[in-house]
């Protein structure tokens, strides 16, 4: 590693040739070369192109005012949505929950959301209907959105199909067709933060099989 640079990410600080921790957690690496501290918290700090689960709790002038667990309720404008014009702004009523992008952070001010992607097309994004919603630690938001598929999902996937929507927020939605899938999806989600990948899918095998007993 000492021809390579390296990219400390949050957690972690350097002084001069040695590195050092400043707080608590797993230590966390991706290729090919970043570095971080992965704390798990219930209090999330938005950062620009986070994925998150929003509540809407408002609406004034034109712009929404959503819930992000953050330190501040985020702004989300009504033209944020692809297709939107000041005549058919979307209309969502107050804790209509939506998958939201955060395009915007700065210090003292509200985080500001977006409804599409980069290139301003709704894909993933928009009102999540049904299912259930929970919260989560961000660590845990986190390794559900881990790749490669984290094992408890992995092994949810090989038995019951179900749709989810994970923000790096510490919020967690899931849906299906079967009312019993959802309950055990999101209780093996909620069961798995501590448990290594081996405990993880006996877990799950445990709870599968006292629905099909």
């Amino acid at each position: 590693m000492t021809n390579q640079t390296i990219k400390l990410g949050s957690g972690l600080r350097q002084d001069s040739d040695a590195i050092s921790a400043m707080r608590a957690g797993k230590f966390s690496y991706s290729k090919p070369n970043k570095y971080w501290v992965e704390s798990s918290h219930k209090r999330y700090i938005p950062r620009t192109e986070d994925h998150v689960l929003g509540i809407v709790v408002d609406y004034k002038a034109g712009n929404f005012w959503v819930d992000i667990k953050g330190p501040q309720i985020a702004l989300l404008p009504g033209l944020a949505f692809e297709g939107a014009t000041r005549r058919s702004i979307p209309k969502f009523e107050a804790c209509t929950l939506l998958y939201l992008r955060v395009v915007k952070t700065n210090i003292g001010m509200n985080p500001e959301l977006s409804g599409t992607d980069a290139s301003g097309k709704a894909s993933v994004f928009g009102p999540l209907k049904d299912g259930f919603m929970f919260e989560t630690s961000t660590g845990l938001s986190r390794m559900l959105l881990s790749s490669p598929t984290c094992p408890v999902l992995e092994a949810l996937g090989k038995k019951l199909s179900f749709e989810i929507a994970t923000g790096l927020n510490g919020r967690v939605w899931v849906n299906a067709a079967a009312p019993r899938s959802v309950i055990i999806v999101a209780n093996a989600i909620m069961n798995s933060e501590t448990l290594s990948a081996t405990q993880q899918r006996i877990m799950v095998e445990k709870l599968l099989a006292k629905i099909s007993d």
